[in-house]
């Protein structure tokens, strides 16, 4: 589940993870409220309702408008965080811890701020040499080349050193062999070792969100999605639609816009049956030599 906002309009969609397809959708003309979440889950608990289905399970970002309608609607149903969005933060986090420095006062340094002066101009010319590296301290998998200019680019910082290996232990965490629960004792492990850090603890203030908790739901069920890539695939879809007639906005071109989007769903597999055919026919049947 996911809002997309465009312009006075919001529109709330609801696709399916696996199949990649818009199941629900309103368009709103303002910004969405509780009783606009509530009742949209509603509607769409009554359509699932009348077909006989169920709800497994909910992937949604870390936006406010979701746990509690969620709760009220789909009680009991697991609710699971976009692993993506939550790395994210962590990362800018990360990137913004990379750039710290001290801070002088404006005038010429004199005393204990001439000491800092002092500390402050080699890590100046450390964080200009990080500045071409930064991604090395929040991609995922690193090379042994890149292994080794990270250390070389951080020797003297241990802080640095530090909080890349946070990293890794942060991405360990979402290890899809890992149960909820080891997740969970990894986490507070990683949570009493950044404490020891005063500086990273202040930097790193989402590693101890609620939300990181709840984005681990997702271990101890192999059908509930990690991430929110399906909704955010088809509002993709519909802001390049809207590029070419970005200022011709109303109600119903929005409505007609995601209707279109539906159209080219349902028409999908058909077209793709098709086209597979006809590329079959052109090659013709395979000669042996």
């Amino acid at each position: 589940m996911d809002e997309l906002y465009d312009g006075p309009f919001c529109i709330l969609s609801i696709v399916d993870n696996r199949s990649d397809q818009r199941l629900f959708y309103q368009v709103l003309e303002h910004d969405p409220k509780h009783d606009d979440m509530l009742a949209f889950r509603q509607r769409f608990q009554a359509v699932l309702q009348a077909r006989q289905l169920t709800v497994l399970g909910i992937t949604t970002d870390g936006s406010h408008l979701y746990p509690a309608a969620l709760a009220a609607v789909f009680p009991g149903v697991p609710h699971q965080l976009c692993e993506f969005h939550i790395l994210k933060e962590l990362n800018q986090a990360s990137l913004r811890a990379v750039a710290q420095q001290p801070k002088l006062g404006r005038g010429r340094p004199s005393g204990a701020r001439r000491t800092l002066a002092r500390q402050r101009q080699p890590l100046q010319q450390k964080i200009s040499d990080l500045f071409e590296y930064r991604f090395l301290f929040v991609q995922k998998q690193l090379t042994e080349a890149e292994r080794a200019t990270l250390l070389r680019s951080t020797r003297g910082l241990p802080q640095l050193r530090t909080l890349r290996a946070i990293t890794d232990e942060v991405y360990r965490l979402f290890d899809r062999r890992c149960r909820t629960q080891t997740a969970l004792a990894k986490l507070a492990a990683l949570r009493q070792r950044v404490e020891r850090f005063r500086q990273l603890r202040q930097v790193l203030k989402g590693l101890f969100s609620a939300n990181l908790e709840k984005a681990l739901t997702f271990l101890d069920d192999r059908l509930l999605g990690a991430t929110s890539n399906a909704v955010e695939r088809a509002n993709r879809r519909y802001r390049k639609m809207q590029k070419s007639v970005y200022r011709v906005r109303a109600y119903a071109h929005v409505v007609a816009r995601i209707a279109l989007d539906l159209f080219r769903e349902a028409a999908m597999r058909s077209r793709s049956a098709a086209l597979n055919f006809l590329h079959a026919e052109r090659a013709g049947p395979l000669i042996p030599r």
